[in-house]
């Protein structure tokens, strides 16, 4: 979920309006007084990660605990400095065209598999064509596409050869696109263009992700993966750059309720957390501040309705009262509370780009609450004749909190009749997808670069991430129109109108845009919060305690 380039409107606001309310020190400052420590003997870092992930296959991989784990085990062409900035990674350099469609990549000689195999351009190749196949059962597929004919060998229209991907020798690799991409840096070091060690996958099929069996190419190599448990990584000494990395163990926890992290945070168990409840963020504020920090975070929490199916199927006026009837100032002030931002349109502030919004957004809540009552009415419920829906949601405190007080939120203005359903993360993935069980579900998404297109597209009619079944003719030709679209203004205006279109025809409530929020131990050093919030472990060491 790569790029870093200029940081959002938003993200000097929160800062400002975080270290106001934390009084934490900036993450430069930190660093500094860490570095004049010594280091710990022991350099192992235990950190919460959430979920469990269902596959460690960077082609097949899905939501941010697995590609936490994968940033690690995994390097692309390019990879990221601690602030985010795109810096090289497996490529030591690269050249564009003048017209921006072709980038040729000098891999690093010294670059190896972690079984000490050369890693070759060749491997890109393979990786690129083996992420785009349909038997590989990619759903993120859409994050290629700005490769030329990425979009028909998806499709199966086209040979994977056709895919604009060539090795020109072992350490030069040609990347041809179909129109000017000016994010495509930062799309590099997505998991979808992570390389993959051929042997391995032909050796052992579906298995190559186990311990023993995956071979990477990053700093960190797998050495345990206990289900429901934790995932053990140790440093991979063939990785070009081992000299310089300084922890030699990661340990991530699969904990999927956040009051139970915090509480082995508390027990020294984990050295940071993935994340906090809710209803803790008072007493931590209190007793914890010098180990909170809360940062920008490019994403969108919302909830999507199911279009394939009634009630949403076909009834505009029945999302728009349900989209106005949630207070999202009460939600982000007493039931989040970490400075989430209210969210009435689908990106996040990104530099450059006007927002689009829902009608009603420019409204005070009560009329908001009476227009979604007419609306409701219009689509044919009333207090005699309720709606009776489902909130679907994987298992997780702080989901469950928004989604009784959203459920409450329509039972008071609307009458609504709502059941709340969770499941397992992996579970609720699959749920969501089929699209034969949801009516209302939970969702988040995080940009995967710093970009609006690393939102639009996930509403393309095509996309494999698009769970509500939203297609529209016009907005899918507007997403087509910007890919080919040189100017940048003209193409964030194109992007603009497509987002318009979105939020007119509401396949989904745009709820809040999200903040990290996580406790970290004081010996953690070479951390610093980024708008993508990606972190990799190679740049953090532990100070002696």
């Amino acid at each position: 979920m790569p790029i870093a380039a200029p940081v959002s409107r938003c993200a000097c606001a929160i800062v400002l309006l975080v270290l106001a309310a934390c009084g934490a020190k900036e993450p430069a400052e930190v660093d500094a007084a860490q570095q004049t420590q010594r280091l710990a003997a022991e350099q192992i870092i235990r950190v919460g990660n959430s979920s469990e992930p269902q596959t460690l296959d960077p082609h097949r991989a899905e939501g941010v605990p697995s590609s936490n784990i994968m940033r690690d085990l995994f390097e692309g062409l390019t990879s990221e400095a601690p602030n985010g900035d795109i810096i090289p990674g497996a490529a030591s350099s690269w050249t564009i065209s003048d017209d921006g469609l072709t980038y040729t990549f000098t891999l690093r000689p010294e670059a190896r598999w972690s079984n000490g195999d050369p890693l070759t351009a060749h491997d890109f190749v393979y990786g690129l064509r083996r992420s785009l196949d349909p038997a590989t059962l990619s759903n993120y597929t859409f994050i290629l596409a700005p490769i030329l004919n990425a979009a028909a060998v998806s499709q199966a229209k086209m040979p994977p050869e056709a895919l604009g991907a060539r090795a020109l020798d072992d350490l030069t690799l040609e990347l041809e696109l179909s129109g000017p991409t000016p994010y495509f840096l930062g799309l590099l070091n997505h998991a979808t263009s992570y390389p993959v060690h051929r042997p391995s996958v032909e050796a052992h099929g579906n298995q190559h992700t186990r311990p023993g069996n995956l071979v990477s190419n990053g700093a960190y190599q797998l050495a345990e993966w206990v289900v429901q448990s934790h995932i053990k990584l140790v440093r991979n000494p063939q990785y070009w750059d081992n000299a310089d990395t300084t922890i030699e163990e990661v340990w991530y926890y699969a904990i999927e309720e956040e009051s139970t992290e915090l509480r082995r945070y508390r027990a020294s168990e984990l050295d940071y957390t993935y994340t906090l409840p809710y209803k803790q963020l008072p007493w931590i504020r209190e007793n914890l501040p010098d180990e909170l920090r809360i940062a920008p975070y490019l994403g969108s929490y919302y909830y999507g309705f199911n279009l394939t199916r009634p009630p949403f199927k076909d009834n505009l006026p029945l999302r728009r009262a349900l989209a106005l009837a949630i207070d999202r100032e009460i939600l982000t002030q007493r039931v989040t509370g970490a400075g989430e931002i209210p969210a009435y349109g689908w990106v996040p502030p990104v530099t450059g780009y006007q927002g689009q919004a829902i009608i009603g957004a420019d409204w005070d809540q009560p009329r908001r609450n009476a227009a979604a009552l007419e609306f409701y009415q219009q689509a044919g419920y009333s207090q005699d004749n309720p709606l009776q829906v489902q909130i679907l949601y994987n298992t997780n405190d702080n989901h469950r909190s928004i989604a009784v007080a959203i459920a409450a939120m329509w039972k008071q203005v609307l009458g609504v009749e709502t059941s709340l359903i969770n499941q397992e993360w992996k579970v609720f993935l699959d749920t969501r997808v089929r699209k034969v069980e949801t009516e209302v579900f939970r969702a988040g998404w995080i940009g995967d670069y710093n970009d609006p297109h690393a939102f639009s597209v996930l509403m393309h009619s095509e996309s494999g991430r698009n769970d509500s079944g939203y297609a529209n003719p016009e907005y899918d030709r507007l997403l087509a129109q910007a890919a080919q679209e040189g100017d940048l203004k003209a193409r964030g205006r194109l992007l603009e109108q497509a987002e318009g279109i979105l939020m007119a025809d509401l396949p989904i409530i745009p709820i809040y845009f999200y903040v990290t929020k996580r406790v970290m131990k004081p010996w953690v050093g070479g951390f610093e919060d980024n708008i993508m919030d990606h972190h990799y472990h190679k740049d953090m060491f532990i100070l002696a305690h």
